[in-house]
């Protein structure tokens, strides 16, 4: 049971709350700083080939070169680029780069990305050195005392530039407390390092005013256009499923009660047996007009959760599947019912396909989206472009600009992983 801290009086849970995502954003910070410190070498690289470039074209050489050293620019810059949309905010990248020397030296885009490569080669690899350095002082430092006496006399020293000999236990034991304080400042200065190698990349490789939107103004066409699409195929299939089912029930039960009619007149005795038929085609038809209004929307989404609506799905798979969600919070209804669409898609696609043992679903709620993984361990090579219904998935996922991807070598596995906005 946790205790108050006698100084503030607030739950000592607070404070493990507190240090346990205070450890995050440093460890996240450091991997960033890591990633920097990779694209930083690459960028050494690439300000090299241009410095070589523009040297070499005062003989007229560099010339020929300067096309693949734009390319090699544009390469480590969209890295750089991937790098920095999964720490933050997205850094779209720019059009191809325009055909032509001429054309692309006044390219602004060009330009920023040849003045990161310079930038980010000294300052982004500097700044990687140091907060990098931080955390392997302090791995040196806290276990010095385990370790100084198999140290000869005159390396016995700390490396903070040999501020003092270590010559026996206090000394060793400061070394230690030298270590803890590395610790201390890693925590406090490591995230704005992270941020600060970070800032060239976000102002030099950030694409012009006005592309971000136009970008997202072809998006949202193309996911208006998807959910159209989308539309389309369920009043398609609904259409179907009413037509080659239901309509036909109906029509045997108008058949069958004409029959009755005659017979009883005729004979009387075969009239029951009729009447039994067309009963049962009756309850056929609405059997199948259950189902039908069931996969517009299960009524189990309204009634009680996802969670129990993809529950259900498990119970009816063929192949034995696994649910593990996760839903603090209801999402919107229809971001629900797609949800609920992926899931028995890719689950049928997994019955009649993927000659799998098991299949496991996994939802989440992070960030404001709901995040869905189905993965089976079937036989793999699922595409997309044969037909198998994951084209539906995609459009239906789009229409709610939300992301689909399918990863499915041969020999497996197979996972699908969706992910929507909860608020659409």
């Amino acid at each position: 049971m946790p205790t108050d801290d006698p100084t503030t009086g607030r739950p000592a849970a607070r404070w493990d709350a507190f240090a346990l995502a205070r450890a995050r954003v440093v460890f996240d910070a450091l991997e960033h700083l890591v990633g920097g410190f990779g694209t930083s070498f690459l960028a050494l690289i690439a300000f090299a080939l241009v410095i070589a470039t523009a040297v070499t074209s005062l003989v007229g050489v560099g010339l020929l070169l300067a096309p693949v050293t734009l390319r090699v620019v544009r390469v480590v810059a969209d890295r750089e680029r991937g790098r920095l949309s999964r720490w933050g905010p997205e850094v779209v990248g720019p059009e191809p780069i325009p055909h032509g020397l001429r054309a692309a030296l006044a390219d602004s885009a060009v330009r920023g990305e040849v003045g990161w490569v310079a930038t980010h080669a000294v300052f982004g690899l500097l700044v990687g050195a140091i907060g990098l350095s931080l955390p392997l002082y302090a791995v040196r430092d806290i276990p010095f005392p385990l370790y100084w006496r198999l140290l000869p006399p005159d390396v016995a020293a700390t490396s903070a530039s040999g501020l003092w000999t270590v010559q026996g236990w206090p000394s060793a034991l400061a070394v230690s407390l030298l270590g803890i304080g590395w610790i201390v400042i890693t925590a406090t200065i490591t995230p704005g390092m992270a941020r600060l190698q970070a800032w060239p990349g976000r102002r030099l490789l950030a694409p012009a005013s006005g592309t971000d939107l136009a970008l997202r103004v072809v998006q949202l066409t193309a996911t208006r256009a998807a959910a159209l699409d989308a539309h389309s195929a369920e009043l398609r299939r609904i259409e179907r499923s009413l037509h080659d089912g239901t309509q036909n029930r109906i029509v045997a039960v108008n058949v069958l009660l004409g029959a009755a009619r005659r017979a009883l007149t005729r004979d009387p005795a075969s009239a029951e047996a009729i009447l039994e038929r067309a009963q049962d085609a009756a309850e056929q038809a609405l059997a199948e007009l259950r189902g039908v209004v069931r996969s517009i929307l299960p009524p189990v989404l309204t009634d009680r959760s996802l969670s129990d609506a993809l529950t259900g799905l498990a119970t009816a798979c063929p192949v034995p599947c696994r649910i593990d969600a996760d839903l603090p919070v209801r999402c919107a209804s229809s971001v629900e019912a797609t949800a609920y669409f992926v899931v028995a898609e890719t689950l049928t696609n997994i019955a009649k396909h993927s000659r799998a043992g098991r299949a496991d679903v996994l939802v989440r709620l992070q960030d404001d989206r709901l995040q869905l993984r189905i993965t089976d361990d079937g036989q793999g090579g699922a595409d997309e472009r044969n037909g198998s219904g994951f084209v539906g998935i995609r459009r239906r996922t789009e229409a709610h600009d939300g992301t689909f991807m399918l990863t499915s070598p041969p020999g497996g596995p197979t996972t699908v992983t969706v992910s929507l906005p909860c608020g659409s």
